[in-house]
């Protein structure tokens, strides 16, 4: 896969409970990247755990492929379509302890060049996911 051309940013939609800031968005590289991964693989999600290099490096699967529980948080929904396509929303789910290790941070979801897990669908292609953070100045 060619480096993808870079497009605007997503940001998600509002899905924690009580909150009124979205918490989480796609680089344009990103978005990039996770339209040729629905082409090839059809809708996808994200699930972030605090057991890959702290945390830093979400997953991507086909949607349903990874089953959440009531321990996670969706922390966004993130809709990858083209101005005036069919919407291509992906969940970006977090885990409990994560959620709350990182209750203060905004999340930025970029890719960058290496080798990503070998369960997460960007990983044979020679780039991984990986979250940028940071502080949020409110949080409700």
């Amino acid at each position: 896969m060619s480096e993808p051309a870079s497009t605007a940013t997503v940001v998600g939609t509002l899905t924690v409970p009580g909150e009124h800031l979205p918490r989480v968005e796609l680089s344009g590289t990103a978005v990039s990247t996770l339209r040729e991964l629905w082409d090839e693989f059809g809708p996808l999600m994200f699930h972030q755990s605090g057991g890959c290099c702290d945390g830093s490096s979400p997953m991507c699967f086909p949607a349903g492929e990874f089953i959440t529980s009531d321990r996670d948080v969706l922390l966004g929904r993130l809709d990858i379509a083209p101005a005036g396509a069919e919407p291509r929303s992906i969940e970006f789910w977090i885990s409990a302890e994560q959620f709350e290790y990182w209750s203060h941070t905004f999340l930025t979801v970029d890719v960058v060049p290496g080798r990503g897990s070998g369960f997460s669908v960007e990983a044979p292609r020679g780039v991984r996911f990986l979250i940028r953070s940071r502080l949020m100045d409110s949080f409700a």
